[in-house]
């Protein structure tokens, strides 16, 4: 069980997320489940392994140059890790969806800038062979200094199913699954994928014939698999 001091935020398939202070820090706690039909050894084990992924991934992407929450603390006896939660902050998500709803002159500006944005920053990601593998507007914060701050920053998180890989494929997929994604959430927005290719490739060259090659093909594949069900 959790601290008394922390309150459950959110609940999924792999975890619950807590909400308090560490060290007199906003602080979320990502608790991961015991899989019961899994022998305990084997679960303990592969659960260490991807916490050990999801923190790797998290300091990795800053080296890239890309914001994530700040690890406080790892705890691999609790299958517990510790990060900032950042105040100030809405999902790319309900971003997107309220700006719509508002919808002004400059409201396409907003949008294809937030999307170029997410564009460099997964180009980032890809550039160190991080595959995030869960691209979605909901795993994507918008975050300001203060509430009166209108400079907001990027910031992706949840890289539970995150790993290192220097394949072009797996980078087309990530691609993929945030195209996806979308589709699904926001398709009133059909041309915000294109803007976050714009800034995908503007970002920078190297390999990204070969990458954009690869998701043609996966997307090409999903294609398929629709048509025939």
């Amino acid at each position: 069980m959790c601290s008394n001091d922390f309150k459950i935020l959110k609940q999924g398939a792999e975890a619950k997320l807590y909400l308090g202070n560490y060290l007199g820090k906003p602080t979320v706690i990502k608790e991961r489940f015991k899989k019961k039909y899994r022998h305990p050894d084997l679960d303990e084990s592969i659960t260490k392994e991807r916490i050990k992924n999801e923190a790797r991934s998290i300091v990795r992407a800053k080296v890239a140059g890309v914001k994530t929450p700040s690890l406080y603390l790892v705890d691999f006896e609790r299958r517990r890790i510790y990060m900032q939660y950042f105040e100030h902050s809405v999902t790319v998500k309900d971003f997107i969806i309220n700006i719509k709803k508002k919808y002004t002159d400059d409201s396409a500006a907003k949008l294809n800038k937030v999307a170029r944005i997410i564009g460099e920053n997964v180009r980032k990601l890809h550039i160190h062979n991080i595959i995030h593998s869960d691209l979605t507007t909901s795993n994507m914060l918008l975050v300001k200094d203060d509430e009166k701050d209108i400079n907001q920053e990027l910031v992706i998180i949840d890289f539970g199913l995150s790993y290192i890989d220097t394949r072009a494929e797996d980078k087309g997929v990530d691609l993929y699954v945030l195209e996806r994604a979308l589709i699904s959430t926001h398709n009133d927005c059909p041309d915000l994928f294109s803007k976050i290719l714009e800034g995908y490739k503007a970002y920078s060259n190297t390999n990204i014939k070969e990458i954009l090659h690869k998701f043609e093909d996966v997307r090409a594949r999903g294609r398929k698999r629709t048509m025939v069900g």
